[in-house]
């Protein structure tokens, strides 16, 4: 982890320019509202096309679990789809299927040898995600993750889409 930087911004993860950017995707890999709509919109057909090519060979995503595909119009040369939870209060594993997005989408990028990744707010739009816990486990998991793992990953930001979250995001990051 020594070799990663974790870098902190808010803004439009469709701008990014890392090697991945994350998607906040649903199971069924079509777009959809949020973070989904808006990459599937910069990133053009390119990504949808391979979106329905996983769903052919695979079914959908599970929740937790990520693909890749292209990164199509975008700026990033692939994006890392991954399913979050949605919100039941905390008691259906919601914070170890969080963490999953997570580690799968770090899995993918290392396994592509990848030198850097942005990830968005997982989950706390429509999926209801308390912000601060879900800034927690991102946090921590990614951290736990570069500790863990020998990994290609130079920078991983942590790209903000409202200024609360950024201020969680930078409490969390202090430590």
């Amino acid at each position: 982890m020594a070799d990663t930087k974790i870098d902190l911004q808010q803004g439009d993860i469709t701008k990014v320019e890392t090697d991945a950017i994350v998607n906040a995707a649903n199971s069924s890999l079509l777009g959809g509202g949020g973070v989904d709509g808006a990459i599937h919109r910069a990133g053009g057909p390119a990504i949808l096309e391979e979106c329905k090519q996983i769903r052919a060979r695979q079914g959908g995503c599970p929740t937790g679990e990520a693909v890749i595909t292209t990164g199509g119009n975008l700026p990033a040369r692939y994006v890392i789809h991954t399913v979050g939870p949605i919100w039941h209060g905390g008691s259906k594993d919601e914070p170890a299927l969080l963490a999953n997005c997570y580690k799968n989408s770090l899995r993918l990028a290392t396994e592509k040898q990848l030198q850097s990744i942005a990830f968005p707010n997982i989950s706390t739009g429509v999926y209801g995600y308390p912000k601060d816990k879900a800034a927690q486990v991102a946090v921590q998991t990614v951290k736990d993750y570069l500790q863990q793992h020998d990994t290609s990953l130079q920078r991983v930001v942590f790209v903000c889409f409202d200024s609360e979250n950024k201020r969680l995001y930078e409490e969390m990051l202090k430590d």
